[in-house]
């Protein structure tokens, strides 16, 4: 059993959500069936979500703080903005001396996600018009 065990432990696992890109295509795909005009719809939501929950979650009060970076993150979770649940996570955690940090990692994990969600919008834009002419 000993052996099993030693065994088991020397396996890595691959991670399980690409660390490298703000949004996780593959899981955004299966939340919207391959809809690409869905994905498209969410994104923007997500993106105007984001704008509207950050300053609240800045200059909240702390059950506004609390309930503001929650809702942040389940957003996140569903497009697969995996950086964006995290740090949202953070805030919902962080005590007073904590709370700027975790405010800071928060915002430059929404501006990636966001310059991701222009990235994508615009190719989606592009290829819905070459498939049109």
């Amino acid at each position: 059993m000993a052996a099993l065990t030693q065994d088991v432990a020397e396996v890595a696992a691959p991670p399980l959500v690409p660390a490298d890109q703000p949004i996780d295509l593959t899981h955004l795909s299966q939340m919207t069936l391959g809809e690409r005009s869905l994905e498209c719809e969410v994104l923007a939501l997500f993106d105007r979500q984001a704008e509207l929950l950050l300053p609240r979650i800045r200059a909240g009060a702390p059950a506004v703080i609390a309930a503001a970076a929650h809702t942040l993150k389940g957003s996140a979770r569903g497009i697969g903005a995996w950086r964006v649940a995290r740090a949202a996570e953070g805030v919902e955690g962080a005590g007073p001396a904590d709370f700027a940090g975790a405010v800071d990692a928060l915002e430059a994990a929404i501006a990636e996600t966001k310059a991701a969600i222009v990235h994508l919008l615009q190719s989606n834009s592009q290829a819905h018009a070459r498939s049109e002419s």
